[in-house]
């Protein structure tokens, strides 16, 4: 689905991650500069951006989705799915909130958890637009609080994150690293958040000590979530590494403690001190345009850069 209340701009893959259980939505986005044609090179030399984003029905990839149809730079959005409803109806919504934007958003389906899907996701962005500038890896989950209420083993809790937010993520970067490596100024971006441990050895963490005594009663878990997203910066340390020749930007995104449905605990979050997820989709784009260049193969938070 492409709309047309919006006109051609950069383009964005947007994963809607299924809203329930622990997968939830972030974003996986590809942003890719179109126009006519390609230089000698190979590379495009298109004067609208394409953006891939896996998981914006709502939240932080919603958020980002959005800054990019406000911004004044012509983009055309891939709004990658589980859902094609689920992108369809965000889109929807996104008309009515942006109505003078002149920039586009396509839905496309994709699931992090399945090779094939990921296949056939880049099969259909290599027949149109065929190149990305800025992939974006969102789509994340967690199944911390199903573990806690009995609805997972403690061992699926840790694989199922990692399955969605570390392999997943892997797979999907590497299948579309032809794709981004035809851009004249590719960016790559790795969401993070809560994984650092730096901070955590000295002795911060999202929730109070736990009395002495088993088992611990721990209403708001994270682990399994925290420590995918610590094996996350790794990925991007090493990506960082493996393209530093190709040119490509690289970077860890921590937004911070937003409000979102990740895990259907919006309302603890909020009850922490949450802050509105529009925070990070500005966050999101401002990277994307060009405002932290001289932070690349760091962890980068809005103030500053973090400790891994």
């Amino acid at each position: 689905m492409e709309s047309s209340a919006f006109a051609p701009g950069i383009r964005t893959w947007l994963d809607l991650a299924k809203n329930s259980g622990g997968y939830s939505c972030e974003l996986e986005l590809a942003h890719e500069q179109l126009a006519a044609g390609k230089g000698s090179d190979g590379n495009s030399n298109d004067c609208t951006s394409h953006w891939q984003v896996s998981c914006g029905n709502n939240g932080i990839g919603y958020e980002a989705v959005k800054a990019l149809l406000q911004s004044t730079k012509p983009y055309h959005i891939l709004m990658g799915s589980r859902s094609l409803d689920k992108a369809e109806n965000a889109i929807a919504k996104l008309q009515k909130e942006c109505p003078e934007s002149r920039n586009t958003v396509e839905a496309v389906r994709v699931d992090l958890t399945s090779d094939d899907s990921i296949k056939a996701a880049f099969d259909k962005i290599s027949s149109s637009p065929g190149h990305i500038d800025t992939l974006i890896n969102n789509a994340g989950a967690t199944f911390d609080l199903e573990y806690v209420a009995g609805k997972v083993t403690l061992r699926d809790c840790f694989m199922k994150a990692y399955d969605v937010n570390v392999a997943g993520t892997n797979v999907l970067t590497w299948t579309f690293m032809p794709l981004l490596l035809k851009s004249s100024d590719p960016r790559l971006i790795f969401v993070t958040g809560l994984s650092n441990v730096t901070q955590a050895s000295r002795s911060y963490f999202p929730t109070p000590p736990q009395p002495a005594g088993w088992p611990k009663r721990i209403e708001f878990e994270t682990i399994g979530y925290r420590c995918s997203k610590t094996a996350l910066n790794m990925l991007m340390v090493d990506w960082n590494h493996k393209l530093k020749a190709d040119g490509v930007k690289v970077w860890a995104l921590g937004p911070g403690m937003l409000e979102t449905d990740l895990g259907n605990a919006r309302h603890l979050a909020k009850k922490m001190g949450a802050k509105p997820a529009h925070i990070g989709g500005q966050f999101i784009r401002s990277v994307v345009e060009g405002q932290r260049d001289a932070d690349v193969g760091k962890i980068i938070v809005k103030d500053g850069v973090s400790e891994f």
